[in-house]
């Protein structure tokens, strides 16, 4: 029993490594996947590899190549664009049925992330990306605070998996908008203490597709 627990959390915490590595961009898009190199960076099997690999692949951040192996899933325009309308989709649901239901410890959850955020904006728009990975996990939080009221853990893993191959886009582009992006967030906050649901819908429209054409314009996606 011991035996078989500790193979699944090894196995769990390099699925986690690879999954973080690919979505930060440290493992880059169509990188070939060598399972020989990975078993000794990752410090498990092959096996384990292959069946890690695979899960990544139903994710969509790994792609299969049959007997050539693996790699990992390019980036193009075409995908960021459609990456962005399913997270515009599920996230103003979310935030629509989160204004509905959410109560004080909801605004708490929301209030706490964007002070996070806010004080990691102000460090990026000093010109220091050293702490980029954080800025990204700070944003991945307070947006998922937002919606964290919507009463549905399916949505919102749903949702979180979609914003977490939009992620990969913004550290692959290292695509930080600065003032835009940050206004929008303390926009976000304010409407979703007012509960107005209309404003925060808008600026949200706004705050992904300017995320996505400033991606696009740091030329460094396949279009």
């Amino acid at each position: 029993m011991f035996s078989k627990i500790t193979t699944e959390s090894v196995a769990e915490v390099s699925y986690r490594r690879i999954r973080a590595d690919i979505i930060f961009g440290r493992l880059a898009p169509a990188q070939k996947l060598k399972l020989d190199s990975l078993k000794e960076i990752y410090e498990t099997s092959v096996s384990t590899l292959r069946e890690i690999l695979n899960r990544l692949s139903s994710e969509g951040l790994v792609v299969a190549e049959g007997q050539r192996g693996f790699e990992v899933a390019p980036t193009s325009e075409s995908d960021l664009r459609e990456i962005a309308a399913l997270r515009l989709l599920l996230e103003t649901h979310a935030l629509e049925q989160s204004f509905a239901h959410g109560g004080v410890d909801w605004e708490a959850r929301v209030v706490s992330a964007h002070y996070k955020l806010s004080r990691m904006e102000k460090i990026m728009a000093t010109g220091d990306t050293s702490q980029a990975e954080s800025w990204k996990r700070y944003d991945w939080e307070f947006h998922q605070a937002l919606i964290s009221g919507c009463g549905s853990k399916l949505l919102m893993d749903t949702h979180s998996g979609v914003f977490d191959k939009y992620l990969r886009y913004q550290m692959v582009a290292l695509s930080y908008r600065g003032d835009i992006a940050a206004k929008e967030h303390q926009q976000l906050l304010d409407a979703a203490l007012k509960r107005d649901e209309k404003t925060a819908k808008a600026i949200l429209i706004e705050h992904i597709q300017g995320g996505v054409e400033h991606a696009l314009m740091r030329n460094r996606l396949e279009r």
